[in-house]
């Protein structure tokens, strides 16, 4: 018996984004359409004050809202309302090539992963964001975490862990595969990031902040990071709505 997938896009002011996104994602859907059972498009609009939910719309993408303007609860918004039974979460301004969505998808089909995540690959902005986030592509694979970008798991197991931490403004991918590995690993099942052909993710945020901004906001939340997580007035950046 074939699963059926959803692909679930948090979206907040992305108008701009989502035609690339939404475009490459229905590629890979029909490099794995004889790996599934069927697939759809599901993007949440998160309180949009812009044409998201229209340009979604006009894409093919079935359209969700959730008013409180948070990721995580967007993530998990979108979910409640996806029929697959396997859960791929893609953001906005990012998507997985045709080859690392059969890679994912074969894997998950052996039977004895409770999620893969992927190795990033940033395609514009500044050198400087590129290097920042690919240089961590190493430690990704060795650690098993990942950026939320490409977060592919069970709806089973997404239902088990309660979702998304909804008390954290960012990095709420982070705490959901520490929860997810921490479930898989009691019933034997493993959490792997895939590295062969890393997600493609725009460089927009390095472009608009700078190098001098980001450093700023690093050293502040490695201070305290548990606390910055889940601090909306820090989060500023992630949740800023000029795209």
């Amino acid at each position: 018996m074939q699963h059926t997938l959803s692909v679930l896009i948090p979206a907040f002011n992305e108008e701009r984004a989502l035609p690339l996104c939404v475009t490459n994602v229905k590629s890979a859907l029909e490099r794995v359409a004889s790996l599934v059972g069927g697939s759809e498009i599901v993007v949440c609009d998160n309180n949009s004050t812009d044409r998201t939910a229209e340009v979604a719309r006009s894409l093919g993408c079935r359209v969700v809202f959730e008013p409180k303007n948070q990721i995580a609860r967007a993530r998990n918004a979108a979910a409640r309302a996806a029929i697959g039974d396997w859960l791929l979460f893609v953001d906005a301004d990012s998507w997985p090539s045709p080859e690392l969505l059969e890679d994912a998808i074969r894997l998950m089909s052996a039977g004895v992963h409770v999620g893969c995540g992927s190795t990033i690959k940033i395609v514009d902005g500044p050198r400087w964001f590129k290097w920042a986030w690919e240089s961590k592509n190493l430690s990704m694979r060795l650690l098993k975490w990942c950026p939320g970008g490409f977060l592919f798991c069970d709806r089973t197991s997404f239902e088990a862990i309660g979702g998304f931490p909804e008390e954290y403004y960012i990095f709420e991918e982070a705490e959901f595969v520490r929860r997810l590995k921490r479930h898989g690993g009691k019933n034997g099942f493993r959490f792997v990031v895939l590295h062969k052909h890393p997600f493609s993710a725009s460089g927009r945020k390095g472009s608009k902040y700078g190098l001098w901004s980001w450093m700023k906001t690093a050293c502040s939340f490695w201070l305290s990071p548990q606390k910055k997580s889940k601090d909306k007035a820090f989060a500023e950046k992630w949740y800023d709505s000029r795209r």
